[in-house]
């Protein structure tokens, strides 16, 4: 590109960062630099420099798209009997223009007018609309103009529409929003348009705040009257819920506690061109940010940092001087509306001197990368925070979720970042997302076990807490499928995934289980029904690793993970303090009993050592509250841990395992290499602990301390087993 072209750029981007957003209406600006920017391209004609020829070709379709502009600020000449011919010429050059490179705010100023005034058919207005790309801002005043037409009435319906799916889908490029937010009224009006609620709907869901109350007054009456007509559509439901949550003594329209996508994506006629003008001017993708708890510190680097990403650069709509001023006193804070800018934002102890006057970005995606930002969102408890926040993530992963799009793998590292940078802000506000357990729904069919397999399991980990049942069919029967097709590798990172689910839902359970619910809550559930939902997820667990310890042989990697998972499980009574204990399967047990590695025998010790200590505080319990209840755990329970414990004695005691009443696999026991098991198995010949015995009797010392040598080697888990069920006459 030339150097006057560079300049010319220069000068557009620095005219869309000032405060007014004023931006000339015509062509004047252009015109001026033409002839300057003609006499500066003979000098270079005659030269052959490949990246001066191309500079010069976008001069040249600079050039073009000018003369372009021009023709359509003029309007259709009549007169010309190629006027058809032209039109398509100049149409297909602001095209190309705009999808290589955008438009400049004086454009799209020029054009927008011309798509709404009526100058051109509707077919020429609609394709004008769907090429306005902004290469940088877009004037307030422009979208202000353009608005302005609509109420003289000289453009077609479907011409209104797309207009106003284009003001939501480049909501974020406006430059300000004070003129936009007092036309909210004209906006609210245009619900009574059956084409245009959704997209106004969508478009006063971004504009609202707890400043316009006035019109919470008369939207009760008047959206029950639209939803008597539409019934309870998602938009509608999410308009309501941001006024019932500003006004809750003004809002009688009962509403789903359900969370739904509440709209449809608008981008999706500009997505692409949005995405390759970002490229293509701002480079290469950075890699995620990490989240600390820490002051936020940013460093200055060479390239934008939010190049290419799908998450939106951090910006305020609005600053003010005077807030944050250590002179300003609290009172004078909160009666007056100015507000903090939130790029000025760089610690935690400013966060908290300006809490009370800052205001979230509209497109609430831009927090996710920031550490101070989700400190705010954990400290206000705003569901309207959380309820925009669910909205942008709902559409952004649905249009950048790369197996949506059949064989079209080119952004899968940018797609994995950008799930790790929600994963990362799910574990620091220790909340799952509606937005991304909403996702997992629709995408979960659909995905291979392979693409950003870590960031997707992730993303299971953090479902929210629900029904079992009804999370089920949508996830875990598709995860089943892929979980049973796949590598022991596969299944490992699946049973880490689900612990860390069960984690989860346990800390959110032994918090808020005895709080109040508040308004959709997921734990709008009884206790019995709560601990139901953790049950059957466990349940499900052991099915998994019983079936995969089948398919693997009994793998002791395998193994592991699927202890890891009842180390989690035999605490639940104890650590978490909810009435659940459940013993993991036979299916599990034997092998693990029985299995090669002492590892593994240590494990299930120390898990049945902590069964046992859960199992004995809970009857306990019953016996000082004297009184029967529904979590009084069932005599089966005890009757189950104790023919385990009877079990494990046999094995590593008294050398008389599996009596009446057991039943092993003949497979399992043909790998333990024991010949005479019914006899010979104990502490010494334990197919797990052999290698102990033999090292023991090498160096010679008495059998007596053959105990106090296997605790010394680390057996920690063996240590409490045999400390707490072997009676204590019997153990040195």
């Amino acid at each position: 590109m030339s150097p006057q072209k560079r300049v010319k750029n220069s000068q557009v981007q620095k005219r869309t960062s000032q405060v007014s957003g004023n931006y000339p209406t015509n062509l004047l600006a252009w015109e001026e630099k033409e002839d300057l920017n003609d006499s500066k391209y003979s000098l270079k004609r005659g030269q052959n420099n490949p990246v001066e020829d191309y500079g010069h070709a976008d001069d040249q379709a600079e050039d073009a798209l000018q003369i372009a502009v021009r023709y359509f600020e003029k309007g259709p000449v009549k007169t010309s009997q190629n006027k058809d011919k032209i039109l398509e010429e100049h149409l297909k050059t602001v095209e190309n223009v705009a999808l290589k490179n955008g438009l400049a705010p004086e454009g799209i100023d020029i054009l927008l007018n011309v798509a709404l005034s009526g100058k051109f058919g509707s077919a020429v207005n609609t394709r004008i609309l769907k090429c306005m790309i902004p290469t940088t801002l877009i004037s307030e005043h422009s979208v202000v103009k353009a608005v302005s037409w609509l109420c003289v009435g000289k453009c077609s319906g479907s011409t209104k529409v797309l207009f106003y799916r284009w003001l939501v889908a480049m909501f974020d490029f406006i430059d300000h929003k004070e003129e936009i937010n007092l036309l909210y009224g004209f906006f609210f009006a245009s619900l009574q348009d059956d084409a245009l609620c959704p997209y106004a709907c969508h478009l006063l869901y971004l504009l609202t705040k707890k400043e316009n109350g006035e019109y919470f007054i008369p939207v009760d009456s008047k959206l029950k009257i639209l939803i008597s007509f539409q019934g309870m559509q998602p938009h509608l439901q999410a308009l309501l819920s941001l006024y019932k949550f500003f006004a809750p003594t003004l809002i009688s329209v009962s509403l789903p506690t359900r969370k739904k996508i509440y709209f449809k994506n608008s981008e999706n006629l500009w997505k692409t061109a949005l995405l390759a003008v970002r490229q293509r001017n701002q480079g290469p993708p950075p890699e995620p940010l990490k989240l600390m708890l820490g002051p936020a510190k940013v460093r200055p680097v060479k390239r934008k940092w939010n190049s290419y990403s799908v998450i939106p650069v951090l910006n305020s709509s609005s600053c003010s001087k005077e807030c944050g001023k250590k002179g300003m006193i609290l009172s004078n804070y909160l009666s007056s509306h100015e507000l903090f800018p939130l790029e000025q934002l760089k610690s935690f102890p400013q966060l908290l001197q300006n809490i009370h006057c800052l205001e979230l970005p509209s497109q609430m995606g831009a927090v996710l990368n920031n550490s101070l930002l989700l400190h705010y969102i954990n400290c206000v408890k705003d569901e309207s925070i959380l309820l925009r926040l669910y909205h942008w993530l709902s559409q952004t992963l649905q249009e950048e979720c790369i197996w949506y799009k059949v064989n079209n793998f080119e952004h899968e590292k940018e797609f994995a970042n950008f799930l790790a940078t929600v994963n990362r802000a799910q574990c620091f506000l220790q909340e799952g997302f509606y937005s991304c357990e909403t996702f997992l729904y629709k995408s979960l069919p659909l995905w291979d076990g392979f693409c950003c397999r870590s960031q997707f399991l992730q993303l299971v980990s953090w479902i929210p807490f629900n029904s079992f049942s009804e999370v089920k069919p949508l996830v875990f029967d598709h995860l089943a499928q892929l979980f049973f097709t796949s590598t022991i590798y596969f299944k490992s990172s699946v049973l880490q995934s689900l612990k860390e689910l069960l984690q989860n839902w346990l800390l959110w359970l032994s918090v808020d289980i005895h709080m109040k619910p508040v308004m959709n809550s997921p734990l709008e559930t009884t206790l019995g029904g709560s601990m139901n939902s953790v049950s059957e997820l466990i349940h499900y667990v052991g099915w998994l690793s019983t079936t995969a310890l089948r398919l693997e042989s009994n793998s002791t990697f395998l193994l592991h993970f699927i202890l890891d998972f009842y180390e989690k499980v035999c605490d639940i009574y104890i650590n978490y303090n909810l009435p659940l204990v459940v013993l993991f399967p036979p299916g599990i047990f034997y092998p693990a009993l029985l299995s090669l590695d002492s590892s593994i025998l240590n494990q299930l010790c120390y898990i049945m050592h902590r069964y046992r200590k859960n199992l004995t505080a809970a009857k306990k319990n019953e016996l000082v509250q004297k009184t029967k209840s529904e979590f009084n755990f069932s005599s089966k329970t005890y009757q189950e841990f104790n023919h385990y414990l009877t079990a494990m004695v046999g094995c590593l005691w008294t050398s008389k395992p599996f009596q009446k009443g057991f039943y092993i696999d003949p497979d399992v026991l043909e790998k333990t290499g024991v010949a005479e098991y019914k006899n010979s198995l104990n502490l010494v010949h334990h197919p797990a602990l052999l290698s102990y015995a033999v090292s023991f009797l090498l160096q010679g010392k008495k059998w007596n301390w053959y105990l106090d040598y296997l605790f010394s080697e680390g057996l920690q888990g063996l240590k409490l087993f045999i400390r707490s069920s072997i009676h204590h006459s019997s153990v040195p």
